[in-house]
């Protein structure tokens, strides 16, 4: 494909398909070129470096967050939509979370989705500084419910790397936990009421639980502030 038929735009797209096949170690200029049908020079024009092109595919990727209506609805039905619709975007591209602990992620896509979460804190009634405050809580509670699904995707590839059977080490593994796990009584008592590879995910419903805990705890202190203002 001559080099101007390119463009970043398609580059970033077929960026976003590799890495969500591959990881960020699956990603590199070369195997991005051939799944192009172009050459790595021709990538390099539009692009110049790999980190550049995660923050480009990272930043991309936060427009699959749809953003709730703020003068539509309430505060906290915003808030619940804004916390799952990122939670749900960041387990379809888990490499994203990694990606954080090893790039400088910015643009305007993470742009928009924190002004709004900081839009959706202060229409709740927060101060600006505690409206901060409450939007880096659930975002830090988002990314570390995504955590747990992107380190398994990335522990599935390594393991499988050299042929191996990732699945019968996972089984062996999981094993050995249960043995361990069966000398404590409460995981005991769980264990012997569920299947292993059951109870070694988080329950379900975990994430809408402790969003809900975190928005009472917001709530909360909104109503006791309101309180003391005698309002």
């Amino acid at each position: 494909m001559p080099r101007d038929t390119l463009t970043a735009d398609r580059i970033v797209r077929a960026a976003i398909e590799l890495l969500d096949e591959e990881g960020l170690d699956g990603l590199n200029m070369r195997s991005l070129a051939k799944r192009l049908g172009s050459a790595a020079t021709a990538v390099y024009w539009h692009i110049k470096t790999k980190d550049d092109l995660v923050r480009l595919a990272g930043d991309a990727i936060w427009h699959e967050v749809e953003l709730p209506d703020l003068d539509a609805t309430d505060w906290r039905t915003a808030a619940t939509a804004h916390a799952s619709g990122m939670h749900a975007m960041l387990t379809r591209h888990p490499w994203l979370v990694q990606a954080f602990g090893s790039h400088l992620l910015h643009g305007p896509g993470q742009a928009r989705h924190d002004d709004l979460g900081l839009a959706i804190y202060e229409k709740a009634g927060f101060a600006p500084a505690d409206a901060d405050r409450a939007a880096a809580t659930v975002f830090t509670f988002v990314l570390g419910n995504a955590l747990g699904p992107a380190a398994q995707v990335s522990l599935n590839r390594r393991l499988a790397k050299n042929g191996a059977d990732a699945g019968q080490l996972m089984a062996d593994a999981m094993t050995r936990a249960t043995e361990t796990a069966m000398r404590f009584p409460r995981l005991r008592e769980r264990l012997g009421t569920t299947a292993a590879t059951e109870y070694a995910s988080a329950p379900d419903d975990t994430f809408a639980f402790g969003l809900r805990a975190i928005l009472d705890g917001f709530e909360a202190r909104l109503t006791a502030e309101r309180g003391g203002r005698g309002e």
